[in-house]
């Protein structure tokens, strides 16, 4: 397979994360469209180690995936305390919380 392949898979994942982000409500949908962008990140990084032939890339996007996972805990934590206090796990009521 082509590296083009690869970067448009990546390309193609990454802007469907961002519009999720930018597009969606609920909290939790937006935390999945992040993990989206960090998957295509990935695919990225690991496409290019695998073009120059080295180990760099695929290093990296492990430590992008440990990330990945400590962001997923704080979030779903963040957004469970939200929705012990609001009832909601709607982002536009969140303003409601400022003190």
């Amino acid at each position: 397979m082509l590296l083009n392949q690869f970067l448009l898979l990546g390309a193609f994942l990454f802007a469907t994360g961002v519009y999720g982000v930018m597009a969606r409500r609920n909290s939790v949908l937006v935390l999945m469209s992040v993990e989206l962008m960090l998957a295509a990140v990935n695919i990225n990084l690991v496409a290019f180690a695998a073009y120059q032939n080295n180990v760099a890339g695929q290093v990296f996007a492990l430590f992008v995936l440990t990330i990945a996972a400590a962001e997923v805990g704080v979030g779903l934590a963040i957004v469970l305390l939200i929705y012990r206090n609001l009832r909601s796990s709607d982002l536009d009521d969140v303003d409601v919380l400022k003190g």
